[in-house]
């Protein structure tokens, strides 16, 4: 009886031994590489007794100390028992205490504090041009390695760069604008007044030719006067200019010695000044200033402004000294096309001072307000 049992237990421990080996086959255990057969163990050696010290408080007792992670408080050593040679699955890493590599972010926040490392970390560029701080350092020379004289000569290139300079900022332009061109109807003196200059030259020298007037109709010109001006740029904005002016009407003519400025300010104003000084002595100014205000991309209204004044009375041009005489206007315009454009407006016309009492004593009225019509040109 006590045979039989022991056989059969015996069978039985026998028939559970190769499921049991088969069952451990499946599984796998992080930071171990099952393909590889495990080392046996060695042998201990016997090794002397050693006395145990107590640990010191020093710089040794801290690197013997195991290092824990920041983040969880737990020992790093969980790392020990991993092969670093073999590439790491995410179960492995998810197996590692305290480090989540898979991006999501972690109870407390993200898995590491200031980083996504699902994300390229971005590279700061160094400033170069515009970003770079203001300087005056002076430009680079400009580059002398042409190689067109490599193949033909400098003396067989030096005219096609002549001819690419004089095409780019070098050629010869010209213009003529005639800013007023306008019928005035006033109370019973219908009139007519005339603004408009003309140039040729390049960016910086230029031949200027200035015309301006009025008259009444029935009783002819009143007023007219011609200016042959030579415009230096002195800027990118503004020209110096100087020249003669001659006034053909009042008669007697006159000629004066002309220097001004003429240019573009700020917001786009434009703007001419001008001093005159005479034959005879007399010295007289002139300012005026009108502004664009682009309503749409064709209807255009254009305030404009202009003063006269003199360093002394001149009788028999009936100008008296100090200002003499204001211009306001306003006119609205219809560019059919840039270079041609009629418009509408109103004009008020002062004489002040000495220049009124002028107009007093020949039996004028020293203000006059005009409704114009008139046209705005250029080719």
């Amino acid at each position: 009886m006590n045979r039989a049992l022991i056989l059969a237990a015996s069978a039985f421990a026998l028939a559970a031994s190769p499921a049991t080996a088969q069952s451990m086959q499946g599984m796998t255990m992080p930071g171990m590489d099952m393909s590889k057969p495990m080392p046996k163990k060695a042998t201990p050696k016997k090794k002397p007794a050693i006395v145990k010290k107590k640990p010191s408080s020093g710089s040794a007792a801290r690197r013997k100390a195991p290092s824990r992670s920041r983040a969880t408080g737990q020992s790093t050593d969980a790392m020990a028992g991993m092969d670093m040679a073999q590439p790491t699955t995410s179960d492995q890493m998810q197996a590692m205490p305290g480090m989540d590599m898979s991006g999501k972010p972690a109870p407390g926040g993200s898995t590491m504090p200031g980083m996504d490392m699902t994300q390229p970390m971005p590279m700061q560029a160094a400033p170069t041009g515009t970003d770079l701080p203001a300087g005056n350092a002076p430009p680079p020379a400009p580059p002398m390695d042409r190689y067109a004289d490599r193949s033909f000569g400098a003396a067989a290139m030096q005219p096609a760069r002549a001819a690419f300079r004089h095409e780019n900022g070098g050629e010869t332009f010209s213009q003529a604008m005639f800013n007023l061109a306008e019928l005035q109807i006033r109370n019973g003196r219908d009139g007519y007044r005339w603004d408009g200059e003309g140039w040729f030259g390049g960016d910086l020298n230029r031949f200027v030719v200035k015309s301006e007037g009025d008259g009444t109709f029935g009783k002819g010109v009143d007023a007219a006067e011609v200016q042959a001006l030579y415009s230096r740029a002195i800027g990118p904005y503004f020209d110096l200019q100087a020249g003669i002016r001659h006034d053909f009407q009042p008669t007697p003519t006159q000629t004066y010695a002309t220097i001004g400025i003429e240019g573009l300010t700020p917001y786009e104003f434009d703007t001419e000044a001008a001093l005159f000084l005479s034959t005879k002595g007399d010295v007289l100014g002139r300012a005026e200033g009108w502004y664009d205000e682009q309503i749409t991309q064709r209807l255009v209204l254009q305030p404009r402004v202009e003063i006269n004044f003199a360093a002394q009375n001149v009788p028999k041009n009936r100008i008296g000294v100090g200002l003499s005489t204001a211009e306001l206007g306003l006119r609205l315009r219809y560019e059919i096309s840039r270079q041609f454009a009629p418009y509408v407006g109103i004009s008020y016309e002062a004489k002040v001072g000495r220049t009124a009492d002028y107009a007093r004593a020949d039996g004028e009225s020293p203000h006059m307000t005009s409704l114009v019509f008139g046209i705005r040109t250029w080719f």
